[in-house]
């Protein structure tokens, strides 16, 4: 039997960070590059995990995306799909290492690649030859009203063709800045997918699914799995097409602390993980990534409900201890 093919699309970045406390700190002012974005995150992830992976996204014509395109393919990604179009690659700059700290992430993604794609730069068979899963996530809908309007016609041919459709319920406060909300485009692209990641507040924000506004930090691991079966049970009420709906609980006390657990659900079974704690982080960004890439790993793999959350969270947990936006598969 042939392996299920993933294809995750979405925006390519380039994430600049500061070595130390700021870019400018004295006698340091060093710079470290990462290649990244969540699409590409998980597909490192899935094709480090054995699942056969392809990433699309737009990349110019220049020596910086064919060493990007190389980098994923060493870790397995299939990046035949991508495009070569357009100027630049976007980046987003992180003002303190490794996001340790509460430091600002300022993007620079206006006029990228990607952000300029139009639905007559998709060929569609070429897209979709090979694909079983689609994986795209809320940051594409949320650059520009251009991008928003590429991704419906996507997914309703991913549809057509039977191919499984995952969604990361990705939400940036800097992002949706052109003069319409989430809430007024994600209701209409989530109707057409299968899996539904998140969590239970960006849920509320995107779907309009109700979370209880007293949930706090101290609030415990058993109330929090009650209050994501109930916005897992809206999500299945609100979108028939959803069968699979995961969340993600992080929780940050100081720069290397976290704790880290989610649950999963589907239309039977509603599940939560082990419930993970460390004091040694060295890297947060993409800890929800490669949680999506476990997610769709196990989903793919046929894990039972209790095994699909505890390798999401397992692969979530572990790329805490790895520097980049890339994790290393493990769960």
């Amino acid at each position: 039997m042939r392996m299920k093919k993933v294809l995750c699309f979405g925006e390519i970045l380039l994430r600049l960070q500061a070595v130390g406390n700021s870019f400018f700190e004295k006698d340091r002012n060093q710079l470290q590059v990462f290649p990244g974005g969540s699409e590409a995150n998980v597909a490192s992830g899935l094709a480090q995990m054995g699942t056969s992976t392809a990433y699309c996204s737009a990349f110019p014509d220049n020596l910086l995306s064919t060493e990007i395109q190389e980098q994923l393919q060493m870790l397995g990604v299939d990046t035949s799909k991508s495009l070569s179009f357009g100027d630049r690659i976007g980046s987003y700059i992180l003002l303190s290492a490794n996001g340790l700290s509460k430091g600002e992430v300022i993007y620079d993604r206006r006029y990228s690649s990607f952000s300029q794609l139009t639905l007559e730069d998709i060929h569609f068979d070429q897209l979709f030859e090979g694909i079983d899963w689609f994986h795209w996530t809320a940051l594409s809908p949320a650059l520009n009203e251009n991008v928003a309007e590429l991704i419906e016609p996507i997914l309703k041919e991913a549809k057509k063709r039977d191919i499984t459709i995952s969604v990361d319920l990705n939400y940036r406060s800097k992002l949706w800045q052109y003069g319409q909300e989430p809430i007024e485009i994600m209701p209409d692209l989530v109707a057409y997918c299968d899996v539904v990641m998140g969590n239970i507040w960006a849920a509320n924000k995107m779907l309009g699914t109700y979370v209880d506004p007293t949930l706090d930090r101290q609030t415990s691991s058993v109330d929090y799995f009650e209050a994501a079966k109930q916005s897992a049970a809206e999500i299945f009420s609100l979108f028939p097409s959803v069968q699979h709906v995961a969340n993600t609980f992080r929780f940050i006390d100081n720069p290397q602390h976290n704790l880290f657990y989610g649950t999963y659900h589907n239309r039977s079974e509603d599940t939560l993980s082990t419930i993970y704690e460390t004091h040694e982080v060295i890297d947060r960004i993409g800890s929800g990534d490669a949680f999506m890439a476990g997610l769709i790993h196990a989903l793919i793999t046929d894990a039972t409900p209790q095994q699909v959350v505890d390798i999401a969270t397992g692969a979530g947990y572990q790329k805490l201890f790895v520097a980049g936006d890339f994790g290393n598969g493990k769960y």
